[in-house]
């Protein structure tokens, strides 16, 4: 192995490991599940590093993003087919969250109406409410216009004011302590 290579390795895992708890919190609030979030961003890790050479290094948050999202989407679509040729659907699985009995039952109801919304509105939700991303990152993440990344965040939003597990509360922002409105 030269030394370059071995150089582009380690910024490759360097970037990995810094990139790691974030990338499955996101992958997480996309998901619904903590095994499935990890899956994701193992696979979406695993694809990035074979084109680890070619990404523009002022462009690796966008792109690692951007193949996230990707990948997710491709999962559901898999998921769906297979959902399709199964004859009867599995109950879901919850992950049970360490924590305040109140906390739990909030992100749990967060969780479910962010499970209802479309996989593009809940990536537009995801990005925007938990990961900061402005607009334009959020339409150049998803690869559409400004406009489209408005209408899913509007759509989004009325979505989740309306889920009944959410019902007039406010959502929680994950980063906020219990009790506290964002």
């Amino acid at each position: 192995m030269s030394h370059e290579s071995a150089s582009e390795d380690d910024g490759f895992a360097g970037f990995a490991v810094a990139a790691w708890p974030r990338l499955v919190r996101t992958a997480q609030l996309l998901t619904g599940d903590f095994h499935e979030a990890e899956d994701l961003v193992q696979t979406t890790l695993a694809k990035v590093y074979g084109r680890w050479r070619r990404v523009p290094r002022d462009e690796i948050d966008v792109y690692v993003r951007r193949a996230l999202i990707n990948n997710n989407l491709s999962r559901l679509r898999r998921k769906r087919v297979v959902h399709l040729l199964t004859p009867v659907l599995p109950d879901s699985v919850r992950h049970a969250y360490a924590g305040h009995a109140e906390a739990v039952e909030q992100r749990t109801a967060l969780l479910e109406a962010l499970a209802d919304l479309t996989a593009r509105q809940r990536a537009v939700m995801v990005l925007r409410y938990w990961e900061d991303l402005s607009e334009q990152e959020i339409a150049s993440v998803l690869n559409c216009s400004i406009g489209t990344v408005k209408t899913h965040a509007r759509r989004g939003l009325a979505a989740l004011r309306a889920h009944p597990r959410l019902g007039t509360a406010p959502v929680p922002h994950p980063h906020a302590p219990t009790g506290v409105r964002p």
